[in-house]
């Protein structure tokens, strides 16, 4: 069974993620938890408020929460009814950050979903603030919806890797399961002038031929060393509908997310972007 956590803040954004991941695993058993931390909605209305007013606010603003979650349990079981996912709704008195990393600890979570924003013009993926701290800072897999991508139903799954770190079982899991559901081809892109592979590169290389048996897979190999131009026009060239990569030290996308731009991904691409992470955090 495959557990789901989707913070919501109730945009517009934030709904179409919840439908996308909805429809997305509409084949497996899941637990689907859509959770809302409204902390910062009682304090920014005034942080010096005295104890018995602050406890108050906190109660009718639970209330109108709690409502809200509940309105959107529904509208989910009516335009997408599914004996095979159970759906629940939390709403928690926290900051989004720190409630998704504890909940996401608590249930074992094997997937976070959350929107992010395309700017209009350049289509660069541009991140909002919370998914950005999700991404960064909470040991769980995290896919970013982009706000005008709606159905996904992927086809080509381009997973760019440099082959040199050990890849967790679980999370090639993930993956695996979404390409059978579809029927997709999984393409690993190594991004490389080198032909040659390394004795610790061609072991994780065939680590993943083997867990993968069954399922469609491409190995590319493609010389350049501007990563960015490269994911771009292999996203194009090869129709690519989710991509992956890994959050990893001292990786290209661990670069991009602690870089001052840090809001700015030079992937110009609107497809959903499934972040796993290979990072100790404390």
């Amino acid at each position: 069974m495959r557990k789901i956590l989707i913070p919501t803040d109730f945009s517009k954004n934030a709904e179409n993620a919840t439908k996308l991941g909805v429809e997305l695993f509409k084949y497996e058993i899941c637990e689907i938890y859509i959770m809302h931390a409204y902390a910062a909605e009682v304090y920014q209305l005034d942080p010096l408020m005295e104890p018995h007013f602050l406890k108050s606010l906190q109660q009718r603003i639970s209330k109108m929460v709690t409502t809200k979650l509940y309105g959107i349990e529904e509208e989910i079981k009516k335009i997408s009814p599914n004996p095979k996912h159970k759906i629940s709704s939390i709403a928690k008195f926290g900051l989004l950050l720190d409630e998704t990393r504890d909940y996401a600890d608590l249930e074992d979570v094997d997937l976070i979903i959350m929107g992010t924003r395309v700017k209009t013009g350049d289509k660069k993926i541009t991140f909002g603030s919370n998914t950005l701290q999700v991404i960064k800072y909470v040991k769980c897999p995290v896919l970013a919806v982009p706000e005008s991508y709606h159905g996904l139903h992927p086809q080509n799954i381009l997973f760019s890797t440099d082959f040199l770190l050990p890849f967790k079982r679980r999370e090639l899991k993930l993956i695996c399961s979404i390409a059978k559901s579809y029927a997709a081809r999984l393409h690993f892109l190594y991004i490389s002038n080198s032909k040659e592979l390394s004795s610790r590169q061609k072991e994780n290389k065939n680590f993943i031929e083997s867990f993968t048996s069954g399922i469609d897979v491409k190995f590319d190999r493609v010389p350049g060393k501007d990563i960015t131009e490269t994911v771009n026009a292999y996203v194009q060239d090869k129709h690519i509908d989710l991509l992956v990569m890994t959050n990893a030290r001292h990786s290209y996308l661990e670069n991009i997310l602690y870089t001052s731009s840090i809001e700015k991904i030079g992937l110009k691409i609107q497809i959903p972007f499934l972040v796993l992470q290979n990072l100790q955090r404390i």
